[in-house]
């Protein structure tokens, strides 16, 4: 058995993944290999022909935690990222991760205002 050295949990030596020098499990090496990208075109078209196909609209089809995000984002009109970590208490990449699916679900896009960046509703 080894340690996963990012969350140290216990890994058989046969089940442990390496991303560089670090020895990982394999939750924490699909963590850190595949990240939801914000700005995926592919990723938006897909989504809209899901949602449409599904006959979702607004905040159906979302996760209780995106639906709050969004409505918080909805009732200010414009935020940022500090103010949803503030919020939501999340890491800077689940906090990311959630961003990428509303983007990809055109409820959300970033705007940038002098030296600020503001999410706000689409």
């Amino acid at each position: 058995m080894v340690k996963c050295q990012k969350c140290g949990r216990k890994v058989s030596r046969d089940d442990n993944l390496t991303r560089g020098n670090q020895i990982l499990c394999e939750d924490c090496y699909i963590k850190a290999t595949h990240r939801v990208q914000t700005c995926d075109p592919l990723a938006v078209r897909s989504a809209r022909q899901f949602r449409k196909t599904s006959g979702l609209e607004a905040t159906e089809g979302l996760t209780e935690l995106q639906r709050a995000i969004f409505e918080f984002i909805k009732s200010r009109g414009k935020v940022t990222g500090e103010e949803l970590h503030s919020k939501f208490h999340l890491s800077p990449q689940e906090l990311e991760n959630q961003i990428a699916v509303l983007r990809h679900c055109e409820l959300v896009k970033r705007q940038k205002e002098g030296n600020k960046v503001y999410l706000t509703p689409f």
